[in-house]
């Protein structure tokens, strides 16, 4: 009987964390599009590292439709990748940001 219910809570989290993920996923390609964009405007990033950054980025969007494609919403293995993708690219964002190039 508990089995059951621990069951049946672990199932009904995943299904409902599904869609807040790919909220979350969806607000972190926009947070890190807006500090590219930034770096544009203030002069950190030099137009080949923005046109580095922005190539992956669009890898990382054709990655995601493609997973969603193959139908059911992302699985537990794409979500992370797709994680583990941003948060390098993130990194990668922060390198070319700070890294006096653009100045």
């Amino acid at each position: 009987m508990k089995l059951a219910r621990v069951a049946t809570i672990v199932t009904l989290g995943l299904t409902l964390s599904a869609p807040a993920f790919a909220q979350n996923l969806n607000k972190r390609e926009q947070r890190q599009q807006h500090r590219i964009a930034e770096g544009i405007e203030n002069g950190s990033l030099t137009p080949k590292e923005t046109a580095r950054l922005e190539k992956q980025e669009a890898r990382i969007k054709e990655l995601q439709a493609k997973d969603r494609q193959s139908g059911g919403g992302l699985s537990e293995k794409e979500r992370t990748e797709l994680n583990r993708l941003l948060n390098s690219e993130s990194h990668k964002i922060y390198v070319a940001k700070h890294n006096g190039a653009g100045k």
